[in-house]
């Protein structure tokens, strides 16, 4: 790629939008001055980026045909074989495919990206096949991962496994229903805004959003770095405790990771009990209105309950700020993906670390080409962000940023005096996927109403999970167990003596 110089007229078109006031004679100052800059950026287009090893050998592989792809949970097939040894010997992992695999092709749910191919695998690929896991292809995922849905991926809609009428939930769609079906042992999921947590809980599965920045993202597509989250979904939480074990840790590339709590033996922390913890059951989080359903609050509050014959003690907690979390997230999230995604390119600035370049050349050319097939929740998320950078110069971001530090304060009062923290992870049961003639409103509203309790702790970045504690009318109901920044053990201890002895 050649550099070329700017010419008059560009430079005049940007003085202007930067609200200078220069004249012709100006403006040819200025190209003059700025002409030896430019020798910074010839010489950069001619050095060479450093690049990671491949150490696991893998074919190509195959997009599935729609016989072999019932349930439209599969992106693409590939097998991948791990070390002979390790933690996940024996397991079979499937990737979310907003994640980087060397060699295997990544859409992020969208035709923008549709032919690109990675060249790297992201860091938590390369602990997965180190630890001795087999992946097997790469799961759909919904459209750039803006959807809670899953109906937005431009491969087709992604099946309830529990009822092909139901959203499968999203963005993470694909992870949750391939575990939910045993066709792998485990998932990698990504969550800004409940994405892990939304799918597994209306699939039945277990999913953890860990805390912020325990789970390297290097290699992941962001949507905003201070809500980027990634981590495991399985039928159990001992395959959960297992994989964090494996991916968890620095890397030395993202900058999520400053601060962030050292990785622990997760699966020693699974005794089977609870003794000794405190559990307060978030009251904010039951009876919201015109969302909660009844049998989803009675459940979840009869399974939290049934941690007292394991030796917790459970009672109500108000935090109020919990009903704010939302609007916080709201904020953040359309104004941060709108900088960091399209301003940004997919990959934004003022952070250090390892920038995807081929990935910001695809994504920057085909979203400017293609930008009429984006989905409409990503078109009504961008227009809005824009509009609120454009009036209001990012302040409102900014604020919402600041009530963040309340918004984890409050929890964290609640944590001085439980262990603990419960309430359902969707206040309703799975909804029916849209049909292909629904009204953009329709489509949409199924795409972004489920969240109000999960995205709070994208906000804060307390680990929370989806734990399966029963179904109604044939419908998975999830029980989100949130604990203190870098307790993850703690709450995947929780979710393992759920799972074992159940609702007692």
């Amino acid at each position: 790629m050649s550099i070329k110089q700017p010419t008059i007229e560009e430079l005049g078109i940007i003085a202007n939008h930067c609200g200078f006031n220069l004249s012709l004679d100006d403006l040819k100052s200025f190209l003059g001055l700025i002409e030896p800059v430019l020798a910074s950026y010839h010489r950069l287009e001619e050095l060479q980026e450093s690049t990671l090893p491949i150490r696991y050998p893998r074919a190509f592989g195959h997009q599935p045909f729609p016989e072999d792809n019932e349930f439209g949970a599969w992106y693409w097939k590939s097998e991948i074989k791990g070390s002979e040894t390790g933690l996940l010997a024996g397991k079979t992992v499937a990737i979310k495919d907003n994640v980087s695999v060397a060699g295997i092709p990544m859409m992020n749910g969208t035709d923008v990206l549709k032919g690109y191919v990675p060249e790297t695998d992201a860091t938590l690929v390369t602990r997965i096949l180190d630890a001795g896991g087999t992946i097997l292809g790469k799961a759909v995922c919904e459209s750039l991962c803006v959807s809670g849905g899953s109906h937005t991926s431009d491969t087709g809609p992604v099946y309830n496994p529990h009822d092909k009428t139901r959203s499968a939930g999203g963005s993470s769609s694909g992870s949750a229903v391939l575990v939910a079906l045993s066709e792998v042992d485990m998932a990698i999921g990504g969550d800004q805004g409940g994405s892990i947590r939304i799918p597994a809980g209306w699939c039945g599965i277990y999913g953890l959003k860990a805390t912020y920045g325990l789970v390297p993202y290097t290699g992941v597509f962001p949507v905003e770095l201070t809500l980027d989250h990634a981590g495991p979904m399985a039928r159990t939480a001992l395959d959960c405790a297992l994989l964090l074990e494996s991916i968890a840790g620095p890397d030395g590339a993202d900058p999520r990771q400053m601060g962030a709590p050292l990785p622990e033996p997760y699966t020693k922390a699974l005794v089977g009990n609870v003794k000794g913890l405190k559990i307060g059951l978030v009251e904010e989080g039951f009876n919201i209105p015109g969302q909660s359903e009844k049998d989803v609050d009675e459940m979840v509050r009869k399974s939290a309950y049934s941690y007292e014959k394991l030796g917790a003690r459970v009672k109500p907690v108000s935090i109020p700020w919990h009903k704010e979390g939302l609007h916080i997230f709201t904020a953040i999230i359309v104004e941060g993906m709108t900088v960091l995604m399209f301003s940004g390119n997919s990959m934004g600035t003022n952070w250090k670390g390892r920038y995807d370049v081929r990935l910001l050349d695809k994504f920057s050319l085909n979203r400017r080409i293609y930008a009429d097939n984006l989905s409409d929740t990503t078109k009504r998320a961008v227009m809005l962000g824009q509009y609120m950078q454009d009036r209001y110069y990012g302040r409102y971001y900014a604020k919402a940023q600041n009530l963040a530090r309340d918004l984890k304060a409050a929890y964290d009062h609640a944590f001085n005096e439980f262990d603990l923290l419960v309430m359902p992870t969707l206040p309703f049961k799975a909804t029916r996927i849209p049909n292909k003639d629904a009204s953009r409103e329709e489509s949409v509203n199924r795409a972004l109403d489920m969240n109000i309790n999960t995205a709070p702790f994208n906000v804060t970045g307390h680990p929370a999970m989806t734990v399966p504690c029963g179904t109604s009318s044939g419908l998975p109901i999830g029980m989100m167990i949130v604990g203190r920044t870098g307790s993850d053990a703690t709450v995947l201890q929780a979710a393992d003596a759920f799972q074992r002895n159940g609702p007692v």
